[in-house]
């Protein structure tokens, strides 16, 4: 069974693939949709889209999970990522995905095992959980693959 990780972003998306094998979670791929900041909403959306679809047909996924968006002071910001998560949502929709959404609380408390963790104790627990060399490079891509062992832990018994 194959999870996408996803963390949001309207110049900055991380994605993380990981597989369940037996009684392990193993990371298949990992890494960032980066837009220039020049690049208007629409084209930024269609990017992310573009390269998500891409994945998704690269590896097929049974499921395709997200981080909640949270903001608490730039709603303009808030605003246009939740345009993100809806493409997203629609990508996943139109290839019969299931998506799911977790909040940041659930997924520091499913991979760190505290719901305030540090992005520190996220990423150095992602390298923990799937074995990695070292931590991710690209944060975003660390708490993608975060998300992703959050599901694993919410919806499978491995």
């Amino acid at each position: 069974m194959i999870i996408l990780g996803i963390d949001p972003g309207l110049n900055n998306t991380g994605y993380g693939l990981v597989e369940i094998q037996k009684n392990k979670i193993r990371a298949i791929a990992y890494g960032g949709i980066v837009n220039s900041i020049d690049d208007n909403l629409s084209e930024k959306v269609k990017n992310i889209h573009s390269e998500i679809n891409t994945l998704i047909k690269k590896y097929a996924p049974h499921d395709l999970v997200l981080e909640e968006i949270f903001f608490s002071k730039n709603t303009r910001s808030a605003l246009n990522v939740g345009k993100v998560v809806g493409a997203l949502a629609l990508t996943a929709s139109l290839l019969e995905i299931n998506f799911f959404v977790y909040t940041p609380l659930q997924v520091k408390q499913a991979v760190v095992g505290y719901g305030r963790a540090s992005k520190n104790q996220v990423q150095e627990m992602v390298k923990v959980l799937l074995s990695l060399s070292k931590k991710p490079e690209y944060e975003h891509a660390a708490d993608a693959l975060a998300v992703a062992i959050c599901h694993i832990h919410h919806k499978y018994s491995y």
